[in-house]
């Protein structure tokens, strides 16, 4: 699946090179020595560069994955939504809009982003947060994308945005595990929209997209709003908030996709 701002950072990272790029590939122990310098020169402590780096192998798997990413949406809206929103999950969705009420009310009124889409959304990427949301360690994965020259300028900035993570105490280096690209989550966050907008909502002083509900659901609000996302308006093809969800997730298929599952929700 591409994940929330990937598809465009991934444009971006092909406009041009940099001196970044330049030192995609060759020795990874170079390589990793040469990012930790960088990360420390971004305000990353040595201590932390340290715990994460030291002694990183790149991942066979995530390079094969990566490979593959490319035909996860060779299908149909009707083939792909027919898989990803059936009863089950719309019944469970519905569950979630009354226990989470109070919560869903504050996030809406601060972001003007309608709770349908942010449950439909969390539905999708993770199931309620009851899904796999990667066991991964996000710095080896993120070492061994921005070692591999094909996106270098991309993950390298994913990497250091990890490394920041764990700087500001969000979450422990222990923790910080996700999916083929380096997705954190229950909505599935890169590291850079992770620093971008999380939101610590539930006031605990850290943005913990693994684990609070709140942070998870106020986080990806804070995306879409920033984005544009208006509420109160149409979301189908061709509006301007389906133009809005782009920067949640480029591909046509998906964001039809939470569009049909926030209308289920709504029990349209």
């Amino acid at each position: 699946m591409l994940r929330p701002l990937l598809a465009a950072a991934v444009v971006l990272s092909l406009a041009g090179g940099s001196a970044q790029a330049a030192r995609c590939g060759g020795d990874f122990n170079t390589f990793v020595a040469t990012m930790a310098q960088e990360a420390q020169a971004a305000g990353v402590s040595a201590s932390v560069t340290s715990a994460a780096l030291s002694g990183v192998t790149p991942d066979p798997a995530v390079l094969a994955f990566d490979r593959r990413q490319r035909y996860t949406f060779n299908k149909t809206f009707e083939q792909y939504v027919s898989t990803r929103v059936g009863p089950g999950r719309i019944n469970g969705g519905r569950a979630l809009l009354q226990r989470h009420a109070a919560l869903l009310s504050r996030v809406e009124q601060k972001f003007g982003v309608p709770r349908y889409i942010l449950v439909a959304i969390w539905g999708l990427e993770s199931d309620f947060g009851k899904g796999d949301i990667g066991k991964m360690p996000v710095v080896r994965t993120l070492a061994t994308l921005a070692h591999d020259c094909r996106r270098t300028d991309l993950f390298q900035g994913e990497l250091l945005a990890a490394l920041k993570i764990v700087q500001r105490g969000d979450l422990p280096l222990r923790d910080l595990v996700g999916a083929f690209a380096g997705e954190i989550g229950q909505t599935q966050f890169l590291p850079s929209s992770y620093i971008k907008y999380g939101v610590d909502f539930d006031g605990d002083g850290h943005v913990d997209l693994r684990h609070s509900i709140p942070d998870v659901l106020a986080s990806t609000a804070n995306l879409l709003h920033v984005s544009g996302f208006k509420m109160g308006q149409p979301y189908s093809e061709g509006t301007p908030n389906f133009e809005a969800m782009r920067e949640w997730n480029r591909a046509v298929v998906y964001r039809k996709t939470i569009g049909y599952f926030a209308d289920r929700l709504m029990g349209q």
